[in-house]
């Protein structure tokens, strides 16, 4: 390794200062999205698979709802007051408990349809 590479790799990068250190509504949601959709990809490559690995998958993504949940709470908790366009985080909490719900209501039923919820989907005010 060169002394400029050497140097290079020793050297530590600071945050910078400018940045706000509190989550985002947005980073918040933009968290969701991604983890939705790595949840969805996993459990679509299982298409082919047994109903074991179904049932691991359902699991894997109701404990990836419940971290989201947590870091909804969380935006929800540290979100700024008296903004004229609010974020409905309690809409949105009531969304993905029911999400979770209807995993695991999937994973205990016996396998017949049942009628859904519709969720709310505007989580402006």
């Amino acid at each position: 390794m060169s002394q400029a590479q050497s140097q290079a790799a020793s050297q530590v990068v600071q945050p910078n200062p400018t940045h706000a250190a509190k989550p985002s509504a947005h980073r918040a949601w933009m968290v969701t999205l991604l983890i939705a959709c790595a949840s969805l990809s996993t459990t679509a490559s299982a298409a082919s698979g047994d109903a074991d690995t179904e049932r691991e998958n359902l699991a894997r993504i109701s404990s990836e709802l419940e971290r989201v949940q947590a870091m909804v709470k969380d935006a929800a908790d540290r979100a700024p007051s008296g903004q004229r366009v609010k974020f409905r985080y309690d809409w949105l909490m009531q969304d993905l408990q029911m999400l979770r719900e209807g995993v695991t209501d999937h994973v205990d039923a016996p396998r017949q349809p049942r009628p859904v919820p519709p969720l709310r989907g505007d989580y402006r005010q």
